[in-house]
This record gives structure tokens, C-alpha cells and sequence, in this order.
């Protein structure tokens, strides 16, 4: 099978630092071309990965017929703008989490994808993990029972203020650029939206949340509680326990983890742990969504769940009055 030609639309440090080296590990994944809003810095790119082609503009990258797929690690205010041109450009697209800033906003993006015969699909590469997967599996089958509380947090130390992640204008703050790992977890092992959202919140001066906390609510008396935040004074936290009704599952495990993952089980007093062998989850998206484009193959990370993870941000959005 061969490989897909990608670009790179932007330079930014996830690009550089996590899922550009994830893609050059991608069996079917060719590093084609990088694009940056300047020429020089693409360039540098350029010669760091071994990318065919270098532009200084996104337009460029987009105009090039042999790109096929897009990768869009740029800020979240402008992730719809750009995704949708490179849709209508005809070009297949694994954009950054949060995909949008709104429900509605995605839901535009998925239209763009539909009416122009190409995939989209957010990138959220922890997903993508056999950790995640055996976890979830393990709920699938029952071995705690149903869920009733579910706890996930990502909280990480202050950045500066001049910071991107800490600006209003891009729509920066812990929930946009953590809680939406908090958020997807709990869909995606919960299976369904929350009956009912409440939640509360601690603002910087700039009026960006450094620190959210939310309750998710169920009619079958199922609780996520979902921690995020840009606080601490060193290091970073990461953390998620699921207690059903049969035992409970608990794994001090960071977002995006590889390696040797080990998760335990508690059922009667009796602990059994297991460890779950995790390659690059970087790599293990853009080769997903290469896959979907040679074979037919489905987004992992579909458009109905994408959905579900930003309605659920829409409300505790308006719960914290961001």
C-alpha cells in the first residue's frame, strides 16, 4: 500500500515537538510539504524533517496538487477558517483539538468535509491508544459494572501571560486547551451526553480560565467530575478513576502516554493489575486517517463524537460565563 502525501499547515510547537516525529514513524505517511507564514521558518522545517516542499504561505500549501492530506496545528481561533479551505481545497484534514470553538462551528467544518468528498477528524492522538482501548474494553465487558463516578483531570503549571494559550482572542484557557481531554475521556468511555452540566471556574485578570472543574450529570445517577487547569506551581497532573457498580479502574496515566502502561483493577479488595504496551499515539492517528484514505477505512475519532465533545464544552462554557 503506499504512502500519502501530507502538509503541514503551520509551525507550531505540537507540529515540531510531538506529531511531525509522530508522522515520520507512520508506515503510509509522507512527509510532503510544510507551510508557515514565513518562508524561513519553513524552511527550517524543511531541512529538520525532510519535507519535499517548503512554502511561505498556507494558501501555497494548499494550491499544490499533490497534497493530499492536511495536518492543522494552528490556533484555535482560526482552525474552522483554515480547515474549511483546505476541504474546499480537496485535501483530507486531521485538525488539532479543540477542532472548534463551538458546536456550531464544527458542525460547519464536518458540512465542508461532506459537500466536498473528503474526511475530517480532530486529532485527538490519546484516543488512538491500545491503553485507551483496553480500558475501555474492560468497561465494554462489564468488569466493574456500570459506571457511576468517573473522575479525569489535566492540570499543568501557569504559562507566561503572553502566552497564546492564556489570549481571549484565540480563545485560549484551561478548557479549551486541556479540558477538552477531560471532556473527551468521559464521553468517550460514558458512551452518551450528560442529562445535566454544572460547573465553576477561577479567571485571570484577562478573564481566561486557569482553572474549571465540572459536574456531568446522568439520569442513571452516573457522575464525571472533570478537572482542568493552568495552576500549578511545578510539574503537571494527570489522572483518571472509574468506580462502577461491580469494582473500579485507576491509572495515574498522562494523556498521550507511550510505552509500558500499566492500569489496576479493584474488584472485592482484590487488586489485579495489567499493562498495556502503547507505541506513538501521534504516529498511530495520522496513520489512522491515512488508512481511511487508501482503504475507505472510518475516522477513529468520528464526526458524531467530535460533536458530542463540543456540545458538552458549549455547556460548561456558558455554566463558567466564559
Amino acid at each position: 500500500m503506499r504512502k500519502v502525501k501530507w502538509g503541514v499547515l503551520g509551525t507550531a510547537d505540537i507540529a515540531r515537538g510531538q506529531t511531525i516525529p509522530g508522522m515520520q514513524l507512520a508506515e503510509h505517511c509522507e512527509l510532503y510539504a510544510i507551510a508557515g507564514r514565513k518562508l524561513e521558518k519553513a524552511k527550517l522545517y524543511q531541512e529538520e524533517f525532510g519535507f519535499q516542499k517548503a512554502y511561505g504561505s498556507y494558501d501555497e500549501l494548499l494550491a499544490d496538487p499533490e497534497v493530499e492530506a492536511v495536518y492543522i496545528p494552528l490556533p484555535n481561533d482560526i482552525h474552522c477558517e483554515w480547515t474549511v479551505k483546505a476541504l474546499k481545497a480537496k485535501k483530507h484534514v486531521l485538525c488539532e483539538k479543540p477542532l472548534a470553538v463551538s458546536e456550531a462551528q464544527a458542525k460547519e467544518m464536518f458540512q465542508a468535509a461532506e459537500e466536498n468528498g473528503v474526511m475530517l477528524m480532530e486529532a485527538f492522538a490519546y484516543l488512538h491508544s491500545p491503553f485507551v482501548k483496553a480500558v475501555k474494553a474492560e468497561l465494554d465487558a462489564g468488569v466493574i459494572g456500570e459506571i457511576r463516578y468517573l473522575e479525569s483531570a489535566f492540570i499543568t503549571g501557569r504559562r507566561p501571560d503572553t502566552d497564546i494559550r492564556l489570549r481571549k482572542e484565540t480563545y485560549g484557557g484551561a478548557l479549551y486547551d486541556l479540558g477538552c481531554y477531560a471532556i473527551s475521556m468521559a464521553m468517550w468511555m460514558l458512551g452518551k451526553e450528560p442529562d445535566t452540566v454544572r460547573a465553576t471556574a477561577q479567571f485571570s485578570d484577562k478573564k481566561i480560565d486557569l482553572f474549571t472543574s465540572a459536574l456531568l450529570l446522568y439520569e442513571n445517577e452516573a457522575v464525571a467530575n472533570l478537572d482542568c487547569g493552568m495552576l500549578l506551581p511545578t510539574g503537571r497532573l494527570d489522572r483518571f478513576h472509574i468506580h462502577g457498580t461491580l469494582g473500579e479502574i485507576v491509572s495515574p496515566v498522562e494523556f498521550n502516554q507511550c510505552g509500558e502502561i500499566p492500569y489496576t483493577i479493584i474488584r472485592n479488595g482484590v487488586k489485579e493489575t495489567k499493562t498495556v504496551t502503547a507505541p506513538n499515539n501521534y504516529s498511530l492517528e495520522s496513520e489512522q486517517l491515512s488508512h481511511c484514505i487508501l482503504t475507505g477505512e472510518k475516522p477513529h475519532v468520528s464526526k458524531d463524537f467530535s460533536l458530542l465533545v463540543a456540545r458538552v464544552t458549549d455547556r460548561i462554557l456558558k455554566e463558567i460565563g466564559y
